[in-house]
C-alpha cells in the first residue's frame, strides 16, 4: 500500500499542518476523523476505498470512539496501522472492494488442452461471456499439460485450464519449480472413463490386466489417481503389475488404434472418440468410481490475482457464468455444436453430444443413457484438494509430513468462488468439507493420514 493511499503513513505530505495541533498535516487530521466518524477523507477514488475498508476494520477492532482514540494516541498514526495491517490483509480487502472497477488488464490469454473438461471456459469465447465482462480473451489450444504448466510458470498465459491437482503440485514444488498457483473453480466433474482396445472384450476382470500398458494425461491428474485407485482396489499394483504412461490426450485414440496401449484412463471426447472410430470400448465411466470426483479446473496465479485484482474478477464472473449455462441439461446440445468446430475440439459433433447428453454408445453394442456422464460443479471443495494430497502421498509424490488443510485451504478458492458465486446468485455450499465415497469407501477429510494407512498397497513411506 503507498503512502498516498495511507492515511496513518507519516510520509503523507499533501496540505500544511492541521488546525487542532495534533496533527502533522491536513490530510492527516482528516483521515483520523475519517476513521471516528464513520465515513472516508479525500477525493480520490482509490484514497477514498482504501480509507473506507481502515476505517471499517478499526471500527471493527476498537468499537467504542474513546478507545480508538486512545489506541491512536499511544502508538500513533502510522503504528496504528502496521499493528493492524500484520493481522488484517488490507490489500485484499481492498482487491474485493474495486473488483468492479476499471480492468487492469483486457487482453488475456487462456490456455486450454481440447477436452470437453474445459468446456466452460471454451464456450465463454463464441458464446460472449468474456466480452460481456470487457475481456478480450484470445483461447490457445495447448499440446499437452507439461506444455501448460510451462507456459503458465512462463507468464505465456495469464489464466489456464488445469487438471485439478496441477495447481497443488505446482505449488509444492512438485514437476517444477515451486510458484503459488491457485484453482478458482472446478471446471468438470465426472466426465471420464477408462477405455479398453477392443480386442480385450473378454478381459472385463482388471485381475487380468497384469502386464497391460495404460495411458493417462499426465502424473498430477485425476486420472492417474483413479486409475491407480481402481487396479489397487483390485488386488494390483500400479507400479509394478501394470505400465502407466502419461500420454497427451488427443494422441490417446491413435496410441489404442496403433496397439502401443491397452487402454486408457482419460478425458472425453477421447473415450466416446475411440468407440465411434471401433478401435475402442468404454470399460467404466469415471462417476462410477467416484460420483461427482473434479477433474479439471480454471487456475491462476497469485501474482496475477494481486495485479489484477479486477480482471481477475471479471473472469471469474465470466467462468462462473459460462458454468451455470453448461450444469443445465437442456443446453447441452447447443453446447456440443458451439465447442466442437476445429478451433476448439475439433470433433464430430455427434461424439461430444454423447458425451454432454450421456445418452452414448459404449462399444458393448450398447445404447446408455447417464444424464450426469458428464457435469460442471464449480466449486473447489477443499475436501476434494485433500483427497488429491492423500493420492500424491499415497504413491510417493509428495515425502514427509503433509499440512494437508493448509494447503488445501491456500491453492482451492473457497471463499472467493463462494463470493462471486454469490454475485451471480449461484448456490454455493456453506461448508466446504465434506464425506465422499471411492470406490465405495468413505473418506472423511478430517482423518486423512487414517485413510492413507488403510490402503494395503502404497508405496512405503
Amino acid at each position: 500500500m503507498s503512502a498516498f493511499n495511507n492515511p496513518f503513513s507519516p510520509d503523507v505530505r499533501l496540505g500544511a499542518a492541521c488546525g487542532c495541533g495534533k496533527h502533522r498535516s491536513r490530510v492527516e487530521h482528516d483521515a483520523e476523523a475519517a476513521t471516528l466518524r464513520d465515513e472516508p477523507a479525500g477525493n480520490d477514488t482509490e484514497m477514498l476505498n482504501g480509507r473506507v475498508i481502515q476505517s471499517a476494520v478499526m471500527r471493527a477492532l476498537f468499537p467504542r470512539d474513546e478507545t480508538r482514540r486512545r489506541f491512536l494516541a499511544a502508538v500513533g498514526s502510522s503504528g496504528a496501522l502496521a499493528a493492524v495491517s500484520s493481522v488484517v490483509p488490507f490489500g485484499a480487502l481492498e482487491a474485493m472492494a474495486q473488483d468492479k472497477g476499471a480492468l487492469e488488464k483486457k487482453d488475456l490469454k487462456i490456455g486450454f488442452i481440447p477436452i470437453t473438461c474445459a468446456t466452460p471456459l471454451i464456450m465463454a469465447d463464441p458464446l460472449g461471456f468474456y466480452r460481456k465482462q470487457g475481456l478480450n480473451v484470445t483461447l490457445n489450444k495447448t499440446a499437452g499439460w507439461a506444455l501448460i504448466r510451462d507456459k503458465m510458470l512462463n507468464k505465456e498465459h495469464d489464466a489456464s485450464h488445469f487438471l485439478s491437482p496441477m495447481p497443488l503440485a505446482i505449488s509444492l514444488g512438485l514437476g517444477s519449480a515451486a510458484q503459488a498457483m491457485n484453482v478458482a473453480t472446478i471446471q468438470n466433474i465426472n466426465g471420464q472413463a477408462i477405455t479398453l482396445h477392443v480386442k480385450h472384450k473378454d478381459k472385463r476382470d482388471p485381475k487380468q490386466w497384469k502386464g497391460f500398458k495404460f495411458a493417462v494425461p499426465f502424473d498430477y491428474s485425476m486420472h492417474n489417481f483413479l486409475l491407480r485407485y481402481y487396479v489397487a482396489e483390485h488386488g494390483l499394483d500400479p507400479d509394478t503389475d501394470i505400465q502407466i504412461r502419461v500420454t497427451p490426450p488427443p494422441e490417446m485414440v491413435a496410441n489404442l488404434r496403433a496397439g502401443n496401449i491397452d487402454g486408457f484412463l482419460g478425458p472425453d471426447p477421447f473415450n466416446q472418440r475411440a468407440v465411434y472410430d471401433e478401435v475402442g470400448f468404454i470399460h467404466i465411466l469415471s462417476k462410477e468410481l467416484w460420483d461427482g470426483h473434479p477433474c479439471c479446473a480454471f487456475g491462476v496465479s497469485d501474482a496475477f490475482i494481486k495485479e489484477n485484482p479486477n480482471t481477475f474478477a471479471a473472469l471469474y464472473r465470466a467462468v462462473l457464468t459460462s458454468a451455470a449455462m453448461a450444469r443445465e441439461a437442456r443446453n447441452r446440445q447447443l453446447i456440443a455444436e458451439v465447442i466442437s468446430p476445429p478451433n476448439y475440439l475439433n470433433q464430430p459433433v455427434t461424439v461430444v453430444e454423447q458425451v454432454l447428453t450421456g445418452k452414448y454408445a459404449d462399444g458393448l453394442g450398447n445404447v446408455k443413457n447417464v444424464p450426469d456422464r458428464a457435469d460442471f460443479d464449480p466449486f473447489p471443495w477443499h475436501s476434494m484438494a485433500v483427497w488429491i494430497l492423500t493420492q500424491m502421498k499415497r504413491w510417493g509424490y509428495i515425502k514427509g509430513e503433509v499440512d494437508y488443510r493448509q494447503i488445501a485451504e491456500k491453492v482451492f478458492m473457497v471463499t472467493d468462488a463462494r463470493k462471486h458465486m454469490a454475485e451471480l446468485e449461484m448456490k454455493a455450499p456453506a461448508r466446504s468439507y465434506a464425506k465422499f465415497k471411492v470406490m465405495g469407501k468413505e473418506f472423511d477429510p478430517a482423518k486423512p493420514d487414517a485413510y492413507l494407512a488403510s490402503f494395503a498397497i502404497r508405496k512405503a513411506a
